[in-house]
């Protein structure tokens, strides 16, 4: 059974599996969310809000499963993010598996753009393009808490209480960047917002390493090369840079001696390949 697999960094928990043309899905069991869901694994299923990057098959052909999943066990509907263009396509799928099972499902399709999508309390989501072959997104998950507005510094805590009582917004909302997901994409996404090279942890593609393909081959097919990476990393201040979907063509005994080989000294503590094969 393709049970995937773990790593943690700090207090951010990661568990999936990712490997280039055959399935990629990561999950934050702690905060029932996911990025992508590869063919449908029941690591999933517990998972309420899943976040889509394009509908190629190996990121997404997981969704009718974990719908069907769901209902079969009475939980409640998820949520699925996605990018605008693929919400009409898999809710004809969805009627269609309908009428192949002569049962109706229930099912939340939800297209991206620039609004906060909220996850807890204390976190939320926001999406970001990417630049694949077809319509893609990358999404930045966020911690926002809350600090005293810089205006009552050094106030006493009666004027704090009178400011409150009236109605005086007295916090600032700090919103820190923990992890972003970039499913297939070129690099060039690093040219959106800041927050995403800011993020506590960047998971990012880098499907091919050396020169079994080339830089333009990987650009050919909407993919990155681990070469365009390398004049980035000064740039990104992620603490970790998780690379994900690499190629079939590696094994990951290979895939972490090139890194060693590649990555200059300063940065290599940073990378990390994700195991999930």
């Amino acid at each position: 059974m393709n049970v995937g697999s773990s790593w943690k960094y700090d207090h951010l928990q990661f568990h999936g599996m990712s490997l280039s043309g055959i399935r990629t899905s990561l999950c934050m069991p702690e905060l029932h969310l996911a990025f992508d869901t590869a063919q449908g694994f029941p690591f999933l299923i517990p998972m309420k809000k899943f976040f889509i990057s394009h509908g190629h098959l190996d990121h997404a052909a997981g969704i009718p499963y974990i719908i069907s999943q769901k209902n079969l066990f009475r939980m409640p509907v998820a949520e699925y993010y996605m990018p605008p263009s693929l919400v009409d396509p898999l809710t004809q799928i969805m009627k269609l598996w309908e009428k192949i099972e002569d049962h109706q499902y229930h099912f939340k399709f939800i297209g991206v753009g620039l609004d906060e999508i909220p996850i807890n309390q204390n976190h939320f989501m926001r999406a970001f393009p990417t630049y694949h072959r077809v319509e893609s997104f990358g999404y930045t998950l966020f911690q926002r808490t809350h600090k005293l507005s810089s205006r009552f510094k050094g106030a006493s805590r009666e004027e704090i209480i009178k400011a409150r009582t009236n109605g005086e917004m007295i916090d600032q909302a700090h919103d820190q960047p923990l992890v972003s997901f970039t499913g297939d994409t070129k690099i060039e996404f690093l040219k959106g917002p800041d927050w995403i090279r800011k993020s506590k942890v960047l998971i990012l593609e880098s499907t091919y390493l050396d020169d079994k393909k080339t830089v333009q081959q990987a650009r050919d097919w909407g993919h990155t090369h681990l070469d365009e990476i390398i004049p980035h990393l000064d740039d990104i201040e992620a603490e970790k840079i998780v690379l994900i979907h690499l190629s079939s063509r590696y094994t990951l005994a290979e895939a972490a001696r090139i890194i060693d080989l590649k990555i200059p000294k300063k940065h290599l503590d940073r990378i990390v390949i994700f195991p999930g094969r």
